[in-house]
């Protein structure tokens, strides 16, 4: 009977130091084998070219690395690029490097399909299959940095969890793989360059504050009146504004760092005077910016874009309330790259 083999960066570097210790070994063996791993993304054994050939023979014996692979890679026109990443057990996830004149952002993916069901988003549909386990978020952010450097020039500035999934679904696996990003043994980026999007999970929004991240946080808010955000958002129903909000208070006593809300308007659904009363309201009880999201079609034709006139008089009045706000336009629309379009179609 074959035995299953371990995925090796499952191990902390001190497990990997015991580990060959326990083979007889010095303890810096792991340190050396850990460096691969992560700093310089080994994909096999054979890579470790200062590791003995006993010794990466003994790890081919009793592990493995589970590395993703780039299924399929599209080119947008508009210079996006997205990546099908097929994981080691064949499920597929998205994943997306946006460029700018002045930086490079990775939509990095936390689950296959996902845990939550907003109607308006293609992933939902999926339903969720998996979380994501460190190393495979951590991979797909290592992808999108070489891919900045090779089509771009420059190495990837910023992350952000708006791919597939829930992140807060996820916690644990989301907060070691961003620690390994931004540990100088990974990537060493800085936290204030990354940012976890939820669509609202009060008890692990609360448990961020209390862990201390260093991280940024988003709400996909979309509504700020109950009943309507329901419509759109079911879970609202278990998850509700008072309890959000009151998450939303507590993270920023904790961590003094501002909330960005998503927001996209359509119409008929968020369009009224009410709906724009109800987010200045809903602005008001914590320092916060908005991003007004252009919407990306999912072809079932419910929900369409509002017209430019009620997405002026949301800015209009957020500006007259002293509230940020910005237009955020799609990008890599033509190869369903765009947000709320993630859902396996390559």
């Amino acid at each position: 009977m074959e035995i299953k083999k371990k995925d090796i960066r499952a191990l902390t570097k001190e497990q990997l130091r015991e580990f060959f210790v326990n083979e007889g070994d010095k303890a810096f063996r792991g340190n050396q084998v850990y460096e691969w791993l992560w700093s310089k993304g080994a994909h096999t054994f054979e890579d470790m070219t200062n590791i003995s050939k006993e010794t990466r023979q003994m790890l081919e014996d009793n592990f493995v690395i589970n590395h993703i692979e780039v299924d399929t890679m599209q080119r947008s026109s508009d210079g996006t690029v997205k990546n099908a990443v097929k994981l080691h057990d064949g499920l597929i996830v998205e994943s997306v490097l946006i460029p700018t004149e002045t930086r490079t952002t990775a939509c990095v993916s936390s689950q296959v399909g996902c845990s939550l069901d907003c109607k308006f988003c293609a992933t939902s549909r999926l339903k969720r299959m998996r979380n994501l386990n460190p190393d495979e978020i951590y991979d797909q952010v290592v992808a999108i940095d070489r891919e900045s450097k090779l089509y771009f020039n420059r190495p990837l500035s910023n992350i952000v969890f708006m791919g597939m999934g829930e992140p807060l679904m996820n916690y644990n696996n989301v907060i070691k793989a961003i620690d390994k990003i931004t540990s100088p043994e990974g990537l060493g980026m800085s936290p204030k360059r990354i940012v976890v999007s939820t669509s609202g999970v009060p008890k692990m929004i609360k448990k961020m504050a209390d862990d201390a991240v260093k991280f940024n946080l988003a709400v996909s808010l979309h509504s700020a009146i109950d009943e309507v955000r329901t419509s759109i958002m079911p879970f609202n129903e278990t998850f509700p504004l008072k309890d959000l909000k009151e998450a939303l208070e507590y993270w920023y006593k904790k961590t003094e760092r501002k909330i960005t809300y998503e927001y996209v308007v359509w119409d008929g659904i968020n369009d009224s005077m009410k709906d724009i009363e109800a987010l200045v309201k809903f602005c008001k009880y914590v320092p916060c910016k908005v991003n007004i999201i252009e919407y990306n079609p999912i072809d079932d034709g419910a929900f369409q874009q509002a017209s430019n006139t009620t997405i002026d008089n949301y800015i209009a009045e957020l500006e007259r309330n002293r509230i940020v706000v910005n237009v955020r336009r799609s990008r890599g629309k033509d190869i369903d790259a765009a947000c709320g379009q993630l859902a396996n179609k390559t």
